[in-house]
C-alpha cells in the first residue's frame, strides 16, 4: 500500500469549526427540517440587472471568450479608480496602485505568499475572518493573535504587539467593518494604524468588504490617509455591495510596492475572472447606484427586525452600526455551554443555524455570528422558534 504523508502545509490548518456546524446542518435537512440558516454569509439578494445585462451582452461576444488577464482589464481597473475617487476622494493609477482580484480572498491569499517568508510575523486580529490568519499560515509565516472585540483595544494591542516580537512584525492587518464583530472605525483610528505602521517599520492590510453596507455614518478608507498608500493596501470586493457573491469579482489598492508583488504572484496562477464578468463589474462601478442603497436598505431592514423580534424572545443582540452580520453573546442560560456546542444545539432543537465565535479565533468563544441572509419573515419565524427554545430552558421571553 502507497504510504499515506502528513503535507506540511496541511498540518499547519486545524480542524474547521464550521465543518462541524455544516455537516449537522445536511443532516437535518437530509431528514426534512426546514433549517433557517443564519450561519453563512451568503448574500441572498438579486444581482442588479443591468448588471446581468451587461454579462450576457458582453458573453454574446466571441473574443470575451478569451483567457483574460490576471491583474483585470485596464477598464475594470479605471472604473475602480473612479470610485475611490467619488466615495473616498482618493486618487489611484490603474496602472500601478489597483489590480483585480477573484474577490477578497483571493487576494489575500496570494498577497500572504507573495510577501511573506517562513517566520514571518503577522499581527492579526482575533477573532477574525479565517483568511486574515491562515492565508499567512498557509504561506510559512507565524501569526501573532491580537485581541479584537473592539477597535480601541486592537489598536492599543499592536503597539504592544509590535513592541514585544522578534522578528519585527512584517505586517499588521485591520478587517473595518469588522468581520465577524461588524465593529467600525473612523479616520482618525485610521492615522493612529499608519502611524504606528511606520513606527514599526510595518505594512499595513486592510480589509474593506463591507465598506457599503453600513446603518449610519459611511466607513472611510485608511488609504484616506496621507502617505498610507506608501505602506498599506485595501482589499474591497463586489460581492456584498451588488450581490455578486459568486461572481468572484474584487479588488486590491494602494501601495505600489505591494500591487506589484501581487501582481507578479498572480500572473503565474491565474488568468483573471472571465472577461464578461469584468465588464459586468465596470457596469456595476459606473453604472446606477440606486442599487447599493437598495441593498443597504434591506440589510438594514433586517437588522432592526433581528434585534426587535430577537430581544422580545429573549436574546438580547447588539445591534450593529454596519457588515451584514450581527455579533451577538450566547442567550444567559447558555454563557457556559460554549459557541459551538450552543449552535449545535440551537440547530438541533430551534432548527437555527448561526456561526459559532470560537470558529473566528480563541476570543470569538462567548459569541455566535449571525448573518442577515434571511427575508425579515423567516428572521420572525426565527425568533419565535428561539422563544419556544429560551422558555424550554427556562429562560423567559421579555414581550
Amino acid at each position: 500500500m502507497w504510504p499515506e504523508r502528513n503535507f506540511y502545509r496541511i498540518q499547519r490548518l486545524p480542524p474547521y469549526v464550521f465543518e462541524t456546524v455544516n455537516k449537522l446542518k445536511a443532516e437535518l435537512r437530509a431528514e426534512g427540517a426546514d433549517i433557517i440558516d443564519f450561519g453563512f454569509g451568503n448574500p441572498d439578494m438579486e444581482t442588479p440587472k443591468h448588471i446581468i445585462d451587461k454579462l450576457v451582452e458582453t458573453a454574446r461576444k466571441p473574443r470575451t471568450n478569451r483567457y483574460s488577464s490576471s491583474r483585470g482589464i485596464p477598464g475594470l481597473r479605471a472604473a475602480y479608480a473612479r470610485y475611490y475617487q467619488r466615495r473616498f476622494d482618493v486618487d489611484l493609477d490603474p496602472e500601478t496602485e489597483i489590480i483585480a482580484t477573484l474577490g477578497s480572498k483571493e487576494g489575500f491569499a496570494n498577497l500572504a505568499q507573495a510577501i511573506s517568508a517562513p517566520g514571518d510575523v503577522i499581527l492579526a486580529p482575533n477573532p477574525s475572518y479565517p483568511i486574515h490568519p491562515f492565508g499567512f499560515i498557509i504561506a510559512g509565516g507565524t501569526i501573532r493573535h491580537i485581541k479584537a472585540l473592539d477597535a480601541e483595544s486592537y489598536l492599543r494591542s499592536i503597539d504592544e504587539a509590535a513592541r514585544n516580537s522578534n522578528p519585527k512584525p512584517l505586517a499588521v492587518v485591520t478587517c473595518f467593518p469588522a468581520n465577524p464583530t461588524a465593529e467600525t472605525c473612523d479616520l482618525g483610528y485610521y492615522r493612529d494604524v499608519v502611524k504606528l505602521a511606520r513606527k514599526h517599520e510595518m505594512y499595513v492590510l486592510s480589509d474593506l468588504a463591507y465598506t457599503e453596507i453600513y446603518f449610519e455614518d459611511p466607513p472611510p478608507s485608511i488609504l484616506q490617509v496621507d502617505g498610507a498608500k506608501e505602506i498599506c493596501v485595501e482589499m474591497t470586493t463586489l460581492s456584498k455591495t451588488y450581490a455578486m457573491a459568486g461572481w468572484r469579482i474584487g479588488f486590491t489598492a494602494g501601495s505600489p510596492h505591494l500591487i506589484k508583488a501581487l501582481t507578479r504572484m498572480k500572473s503565474y496562477l491565474d488568468y483573471g475572472a472571465y472577461t464578461p464578468i469584468q465588464v459586468a463589474a465596470c457596469a456595476a462601478l459606473d453604472g446606477p447606484q440606486e442599487c447599493v442603497a437598495e441593498i443597504r436598505n434591506t440589510y438594514k431592514r433586517r437588522r432592526d427586525v433581528l434585534v426587535d423580534t430577537f430581544g422580545r424572545a429573549g436574546w438580547d443582540i447588539p445591534p450593529p452600526k454596519a457588515s451584514m452580520f450581527a455579533w451577538a453573546p450566547l442567550p444567559e442560560k447558555f454563557a457556559e455551554m460554549g459557541s459551538l456546542k450552543f449552535a449545535e444545539t440551537l440547530m438541533k432543537e430551534a432548527h437555527i443555524a448561526v456561526a459559532p465565535g470560537i470558529g473566528f479565533g480563541e476570543y470569538g468563544e462567548g459569541y455566535v455570528r449571525i448573518a442577515l441572509v434571511e427575508n425579515e419573515q423567516r428572521i420572525r419565524q426565527a425568533a419565535r422558534n428561539i422563544g419556544q427554545f429560551l422558555q424550554s430552558h427556562g429562560q423567559s421571553a421579555k414581550g
